[in-house]
């Protein structure tokens, strides 16, 4: 009898126990990623403070010629240049700057608030009127005009690429570093930042279909009370590896030695495969030579992810962070009952007839 228990019970851990357990760890631990206020607000407000000093210095990094050596990448940014307008004072001059440093920055602390506690949730909503308006500010015409007009005239060769990257849908294509037709121009350009708009939404709402009413009944807040839902989704896992235990032993010490088992073999592959992917991630932001077609130079490419890299690293942390620390949670509560199997009975109970 006792080998036939033992093959069930390993089949209901095996089949159902260690699959679910699997998926509510990455569940739970998203779950924290997602509601957390340093991944929501915190993180993105820190973004667009650095977002000005970061575009100035790729804007003048990318005129060095030990830094960019695709001639038609740095002649587009030398000619921008001779405009005398930096990305900072362009952002300025169109409202964007003053935008997110205002209006954005605090609809974003806004939501931290509501994340930790500190203000009751209501709907924030984010206008992004203003960086659709900016996108299409005169500002903005005078300085793709200006930087054109700092091209050499364009051949029969440079028109045709002109002509070609126009009727096309595809803008994973470079356009060469010369100043075609004022009319061909301007319909590209145009086309481009229309293009830009249209795939922006008008605004984004936070807390807009949250019943307010709901989060009153419970004490830990919204983020607490979003959590605490989350940590019950453990009770479908645990009913099966507990289920399975109890048919495969006999014994109180052998019901923990596979619970035990049981709920560390499906916390580490968690742990070492959240942990891999925060990792490798790390590298590939800050090693890996990958590139979006022939519209991005290898050079322009690399110091883009050498400035930026470290916003996708602080992603990726804040996302697989919280999944390292509930499979560790979980590995850690498979090892103690593993461990107080050696102090439980061991024996089973005599039949008294």
């Amino acid at each position: 009898m006792n080998p036939a228990r033992k093959i069930i019970g390993a089949l209901v851990i095996v089949l159902f126990g260690l699959p679910t357990l699997f998926g509510i760890i990455w569940t739970v631990g998203l779950i924290r990623a997602t509601v957390s206020p340093e991944f929501i607000s915190d993180l993105p407000r820190e973004i667009i403070a650095e977002v000005p000093h970061l575009t100035d210095e790729i804007f003048k990094a990318a005129q060095d010629r030990g830094v960019i050596s695709d001639e038609t990448t740095r002649a587009w940014f030398e000619a921008a240049a001779k405009t005398g307008i930096s990305p900072r004072d362009l952002l300025a001059k169109t409202g964007m700057l003053g935008w997110m440093e205002n209006e954005l920055s605090t609809s974003l602390r806004e939501v931290g608030q509501v994340l930790r506690g500190e203000r009751r949730p209501r709907e924030i909503r984010i206008d992004l009127g203003p960086l659709k308006n900016a996108l299409l500010h005169p500002e903005v015409d005078g300085f793709l005009t200006a930087t054109l007009q700092n091209l050499p005239p364009c051949d029969e060769r440079g028109d045709e690429s002109w002509r070609q990257f126009a009727m096309t849908s595809s803008r994973h294509r470079e356009l060469p570093a010369c100043r075609p037709s004022l009319a061909t121009a301007e319909d590209v350009l145009r086309a481009e930042r229309t293009r830009a708009v249209d795939d922006i939404p008008d605004d984004v709402q936070f807390f807009g279909d949250l019943d307010v009413r709901a989060i009153r009944y419970f004490p830990f807040g919204l983020v607490g009370t979003v959590q605490f839902f989350s940590y019950l989704l453990f009770l479908i896992p645990a009913a099966f590896l507990f289920l399975g235990a109890l048919i495969a032993a006999s014994t109180p010490s052998g019901f923990l030695k596979w619970s035990g088992v049981s709920i560390f073999a499906g916390g580490l592959p968690v742990l070492l495969l959240s942990q891999f992917t925060k990792q490798v991630s790390h590298w590939a932001f800050k090693y890996g030579s990958f590139s979006w077609g022939e519209r991005w130079s290898g050079d322009f490419h690399d110091l883009v992810v050498d400035k930026l890299g470290w916003i996708g690293t602080r992603i990726i942390d804040g996302l697989m962070s919280p999944v390292v620390a509930v499979a560790g949670v979980v590995c850690v509560v498979g090892i103690v009952l593993f461990a107080l199997s050696f102090s439980a009975r061991s024996t089973p109970k005599k039949k008294i007839i």
